[in-house]
């Protein structure tokens, strides 16, 4: 075991901001580990410049950290969380007296720039659906996931996350239980509903075992879905279809959410049902629409090459 003589500088206080997160924050599980390996590298970088102590890191010392990972080549959306996660670090440190100021505040946040995501048209998200090879247990329960994703939008983790109970067939809503576990119910289609009923009638008592639980899909050995299972199943079927592009289970959840305003939805119905703590996050899909209008009209106005 590493004593706390031997391990790094901020390792000690690293740990104690774990603690402090996991028990305070109700960050979602994929955010805490992403804040930790960042800070873990920040660590690491401490060490290496020979830092004497958590009370020792400067504004210098964290810019000097950043600077390495852009020369690198790092993506921005990475830099802009890696300082979101130092500048959190800073604030605790701060609080607790180990700085006398915060550095994290001197930091400066990359300029994002939102690519507009990829998403299938109507057209291609009915052919997905209705080409799915439904035969056998398996079949079913891979044409139901695919139905509730582009029915509700829903994230991987929220899907496999669902347990039997959490479909109210009658009033056709989904409970869902998003990040910060924090809960939301969500409309979701006919063509979903008998989908996931077939599942339950017939597929998932063949995959079903004592340790299955209330989870809604299951695994070949009867446990609850992995998400990186689920993410598979949903590649491996856009891959047997003709003419749709692989965008996987997130595309799905942006497709539905362009559907829906394409279809006259308002963006807070919109920002409710992809449980979007931000409108401003909700609002990209509206640009989605409007590039996919303005294409439709170059290609089929006799101007339109000329309005572009």
């Amino acid at each position: 075991m590493t004593t706390d003589d031997e391990a790094g500088p901020l390792d000690r206080e690293l740990r104690e901001f774990e603690r402090h997160l996991r028990s305070e924050r109700g960050l979602s599980p994929h955010t805490l580990r992403a804040y930790l390996g960042d800070l873990r590298d920040l660590a690491r970088h401490a060490d290496a410049v020979g830092l004497g102590g958590p009370d020792e890191l400067g504004v210098a010392v964290l810019r000097a950290w950043l600077a390495r990972q852009h020369a690198e080549g790092m993506s921005r959306a990475t830099l802009a969380r890696r300082t979101a996660a130092a500048r959190s670090f800073t604030r605790f440190l701060h609080r607790k007296g180990v700085l006398a100021e915060d550095p994290g505040v001197l930091l400066g946040t990359p300029r994002l720039t939102r690519e507009l995501p990829s998403v299938l048209s109507q057209d291609q998200a009915a052919h997905l659906l209705d080409t799915v090879d439904a035969e056998g247990p398996e079949g079913l329960r891979d044409r139901a996931i695919l139905e509730v994703f582009y029915a509700t939008g829903v994230r991987v983790s929220e899907l496999c996350g669902m347990d039997v109970g959490d479909l109210d067939t009658g009033r056709r809503t989904v409970r869902v239980i998003g990040k910060g576990d924090k809960e939301r119910t969500v409309p979701i289609a006919e063509t979903a509903v008998q989908a996931v009923e077939e599942w339950l009638r017939v597929g998932r008592p063949v995959f079903a075992a004592e340790h299955s639980g209330d989870a809604l899909f299951l695994g070949a050995r009867g446990g609850r879905l992995h998400a990186s299972i689920a993410r598979r199943i949903v590649h491996a079927r856009i891959a047997a279809a003709d003419d749709v592009p692989d965008l996987g289970p997130h595309g799905l959840r942006h497709s539905a959410a362009t559907h829906l305003l394409e279809g006259g939805a308002d963006l807070r119905s919109v920002q409710e049902i992809l449980g979007h703590s931000s409108l401003r996050t909700t609002q990209l899909y509206t640009q989605v629409s409007v590039e996919r209008l303005k294409k439709v009209h170059r290609q089929a106005h006799p101007r339109g090459a000329a309005d572009s």
